[in-house]
C-alpha cells in the first residue's frame, strides 16, 4: 500500500506519523512545496520577534526523523491530479502514483486587488522566505502598516511590536479579530493595543499603495479608503487565507470553500482524503460544512484521515472553533458558536464587561447546552468552557444560573460533572 500526502505542514506530518504507527510496511511519501524542512507557519511570528531561530520553527528537531520512520520526503509542488490513473503531476514534470491520497495542501495568503499590492516592500507573512524579507525591512523605527487585524494579523502585530517598529494596523471590520470576537471584546482588544503605542484604524481599508521615489528603499505612500495617507517603509498584508485547491480543477473531488469531506475525512472520490486548512468538514453542532483553519482541528483531522487510510474505521466528532490569542499580554479566547443562536431556535446568551480591568465574558446557549463562549482577560479555568461546549453537556438549571452570573462556569462544570459521574456509577453492575 502506497500512501501519498500532499503537504508537509502540521497536518501532513501528524498523518504520516500516524500511518507509520498503524502500518510498519506501507510506503509513505510526504510532499512539501517549499525547500525548507517541515515547519510550522504559526512559529514565524516568534522567529520575527527574535524568540527562536529558523530551526525553532521546524516541526521535528531530530535530523533524519522522517528517514528513520521510512517516510520519503519529496520537494515539489503538485499542479494536477488524475483520479482515474491515481497519480499526481508535479511542477517539474514528474509524476507520483498513489494507492491512497491525503490532501493536506493547506492555504495561501490572500492579496486584495489593491493598486501597488505587488510592490517589493509589500509582504505577506506566511513562509520562511516572507519572514526573511520582513526582517530585512522591519528595523527599529521603521514605519510599518499592517493590513488586517484578524487572528494571524494580531500574532504578526505582536512580533512587529517587539522589533521596535512604528506600527499602524488597518482593519476593514468594525473591530479587531472580527471572526473570533464579539463587538465588545474586539473593541476592548483594540483599546488595549492602542494603549501600547500601536495606531489602530478599524472600519478602514487601503485604496492604493504608491512608491513615489525612484531609488531603492524609498518610502511608500498608502492611501486609505477615507482619503487619508500614511507614509511607510513596509506594508504587511494579513487579509486572510484561502485553501490551496487549484490543482483539483477538472477532477471529481468536490470543492466548495475547501475540499468537502465526510466525518471519515474522505472526499467525494474513493481513496482520497483531505484534512487541515484545506478541508471543509462537518461542524460539531450543525453538521454544516466549514473550513476551520486552526491547528487543534488540523491535528484531529489528520489522525482521523490517517486511521481511515490505514483501514481503521474512525469518525470525526465534528469541527469546533477554538481560538486562543495573546495580544501584547492580553489573553482572549473564543470557542464554538461564540456568536450565539437565534432566540426563536432556542438561543440565549449573556455578556458582562469590565472595561477598567480589561475583562469580558460572553456565554451562548442553545436550550440548556453551552454552544459558544468568548473571554478577554480570563485565564483561569477557561478550558472548562471548551470542555462543556465540546461534550455538549446538558446544564439543566445551571443554564439559568449562568445567565444570571456567567462567572460561575466552574461551579456549574463541577456540579454537572459530579452528577454525571454519580449517575454512571449507579449504572455499573
Amino acid at each position: 500500500m502506497k500512501h501519498v500526502i500532499i503537504g508537509n505542514g502540521p497536518t501532513g506530518v501528524v498523518a504520516a506519523e500516524t500511518l507509520r504507527q498503524q502500518d510498519a510496511n506501507a510506503e509513505i511519501v510526504l510532499i512539501g512545496g517549499e525547500p525548507e524542512p517541515a515547519y510550522s507557519r504559526m512559529a514565524i511570528p516568534y522567529l520575527l520577534a527574535g524568540d527562536i531561530d529558523e530551526s525553532g520553527t521546524y516541526l521535528r528537531k531530530t535530523p533524519g526523523h522522517f528517514a528513520a520512520l521510512h517516510i520519503r520526503e519529496l520537494r515539489g509542488r503538485v499542479v494536477a491530479l488524475d483520479c482515474a490513473q491515481r497519480k499526481l503531476l508535479l511542477a517539474d514534470g514528474s509524476f507520483e502514483s498513489y494507492d491512497r491520497l491525503l490532501i493536506a495542501s493547506g492555504s495561501h495568503p490572500l492579496r486584495p486587488p489593491i493598486p501597488g499590492i505587488d510592490l517589493p516592500q509589500v509582504q505577506t507573512c506566511w513562509t520562511l522566505a516572507d519572514a526573511r524579507a520582513i526582517a530585512a525591512l522591519a528595523r527599529p523605527g521603521s514605519r510599518v502598516l499592517q493590513l488586517g487585524a484578524g487572528f494571524i494579523g494580531c500574532i504578526i502585530m505582536e512580533a512587529l511590536a517587539k522589533r521596535g517598529v512604528e506600527l499602524t494596523v488597518v482593519e476593514m471590520g468594525d473591530r479587531m479579530v472580527p471572526r473570533m470576537m464579539t463587538p465588545q471584546a474586539g473593541g476592548m482588544i483594540a483599546r488595549w493595543v492602542a494603549g501600547r503605542g500601536i495606531r489602530v484604524l478599524t472600519g478602514t481599508g487601503v485604496a492604493r499603495i504608491d512608491a513615489p521615489g525612484a531609488c531603492a528603499g524609498a518610502p511608500l505612500t498608502v492611501t486609505l479608503s477615507d482619503g487619508g495617507t500614511i507614509p511607510c517603509d513596509l506594508v504587511i498584508v494579513a487579509a486572510g487565507v484561502a485553501p490551496n485547491v487549484g490543482f483539483l480543477d477538472n477532477t471529481g473531488v468536490h470543492v466548495a470553500k475547501g475540499v468537502l469531506v465526510d466525518d471519515r475525512m474522505q472526499t467525494s472520490v474513493a481513496n482520497i482524503y483531505a484534512a487541515g486548512d484545506v478541508a471543509e468538514a462537518p461542524d460539531l453542532f450543525t453538521g454544516a460544512h466549514l473550513v476551520a483553519a486552526i491547528q487543534p482541528n488540523a491535528a484531529d483531522q489528520a489522525r482521523v484521515a490517517a486511521l481511515n487510510m490505514a483501514g481503521r474505521e474512525t469518525h470525526l466528532a465534528g469541527v469546533l472553533a477554538i481560538n486562543v490569542l495573546d495580544t501584547l499580554g492580553l489573553i482572549s479566547t473564543s470557542f464554538g458558536q461564540w456568536w450565539g443562536e437565534a432566540r426563536e431556535d432556542g438561543g440565549s446568551g449573556v455578556e458582562v464587561a469590565d472595561a477598567h480591568s480589561n475583562r469580558y465574558l460572553s456565554l451562548q446557549f442553545k436550550d440548556d447546552v453551552l454552544i459558544g463562549a468568548t473571554a478577554v482577560g480570563h485565564t483561569r479555568h477557561v478550558g472548562v468552557l471548551r470542555g462543556l461546549i465540546q461534550t455538549r453537556t446538558r446544564l439543566g438549571p445551571w443554564r439559568d444560573a449562568l445567565l444570571r452570573d456567567p462567572h460561575a462556569f466552574m461551579p456549574a462544570y463541577l456540579a454537572v460533572s459530579q452528577k454525571a459521574g454519580f449517575a454512571a456509577g449507579r449504572r455499573r453492575p
